[in-house]
């Protein structure tokens, strides 16, 4: 079936339908990854984004059940070169078409994407349209125009609702739900952490009352003003002598509650390929990233930054000076991606061992 994808600029793609025939709308990104597209469409952090593929062939070793980065998938749409309809793996499960129509994700395929790519690159992340049962351009920009100014708490949309325990003998680690993905969860849990996952919309008072050991900030999608009311509550943690760890939007919502700003990318960065430097050892990481807002310079005096982006020179890690609280911008649980910065995960774990010994939950 024919498709269309129009963005807010008026340009215009016309290719097949992939997928869920349907409509589906929302901020057109591009990833540079040349695998992983199951774990990049049920990446938390992709809610409501059209993800472009730079990597022209994709679903050529289909679906499983064991590559899913949490419950669905979230991103709002697909736009990729080319579909594998016979996909050769000794895990397949499935096909990428079956894949999305059985969560009803709408996409589109036979696109010149590296032109898309191009043209993102050059005008910015823009708003977009994809379809494959309205082909009248007039009237897909009628609905970009619609939906544009549409808000939406993103972050609301894939946090955990209640109270969720993966049990371990290690540390207590109580993980903030802005969107977490199951790499997260399962490199603590490999480290043996006794873990609790609340709502983002938990109070300091009830992260507290669970006696953490620990604290991670999750990953997550959107703009981190757009919850900017959790910005009391993680200074309020970060300020009790407890290990705080921030992950991505983790990352720059702490960057905020110590008084920093944040800022939209041009076109963000999704991929796994992004160098790192560690300040502190001069040691080079390939890093995973997908996040479309950075912290600004000029932190205040009492944060070191300790990494950075070679492509951009963006802040990439920041730690307390005097605090237990550090984080990072990209992504150390990879999923996809290299593993490169995976030791994160130990130094964290490392830190919480000895603090106290493991209590009995209160309120729970």
């Amino acid at each position: 079936m024919e498709a269309k994808l129009v963005l807010e600029d008026g340009t215009v793609f016309k290719g097949k339908g992939l997928g869920y025939e349907g409509t589906t709308w929302g901020e057109v990104v591009f990833n540079t990854s040349m695998t992983g597209y199951q774990e990049i469409l049920t990446d938390p952090s992709y809610r409501g984004q059209l993800v472009t593929l730079t990597y022209p062939l994709i679903g050529n070793y289909g679906i499983n059940h064991n590559d899913f980065e949490s419950y669905e998938i979230h991103a709002g749409g697909l736009i990729i070169r080319e579909d594998c309809s016979r996909p050769n793996h000794w895990q397949s499960q499935n096909t990428l078409d079956v894949f999305l129509k059985e969560y009803k994700i709408t996409g589109i395929t036979n696109i010149d994407t590296r032109a898309l790519t191009r043209r993102l690159r050059s005008k910015g992340s823009m708003f977009g349209v994809i379809s494959s049962e309205i082909l009248d351009e007039k009237e897909l920009n009628k609905i970009i125009k619609q939906k544009i100014k549409e808000k939406r708490c993103l972050v609301e949309e894939v946090s955990v609702s209640t109270p969720t325990r993966i049990p371990g003998k290690g540390p207590r680690v109580v993980v903030m739900d802005f969107g977490v993905k199951y790499n997260i969860v399962r490199y603590l849990k490999s480290l043996g952490a006794d873990i609790f996952v609340l709502p983002y919309s938990s109070s300091a008072e009830e992260v507290l009352s669970y006696n953490p050991d620990g604290i991670l900030l999750s990953n997550g999608p959107g703009d981190p003003m757009d919850i900017s009311e959790k910005v009391p509550e993680i200074q309020s943690l970060a300020t009790k002598n407890i290990p705080v760890f921030g992950i991505c939007l983790g990352h720059q919502l702490l960057g905020l509650a110590f008084g920093g700003r944040t800022y939209k990318l041009k076109f963000g960065h999704h991929g796994g390929n992004h160098p790192v430097k560690d300040l502190r050892t001069g040691k080079v990481l390939i890093t995973t990233q997908n996040h479309g807002y950075a912290l600004e310079d000029g932190l205040p005096p009492e944060i070191e930054v300790t990494h950075i982006n070679l492509n951009d020179g963006t802040i990439e890690g920041i730690k307390h000076k005097d605090l237990p609280v550090s984080s990072v911008q990209y992504h150390p649980e990879a999923g996809p991606g290299p593993k490169d910065s995976t030791l994160l995960f130990n130094e964290f774990i490392n830190k919480l061992t000895g603090q106290r010994n493991v209590k009995k939950l209160v309120n729970f």
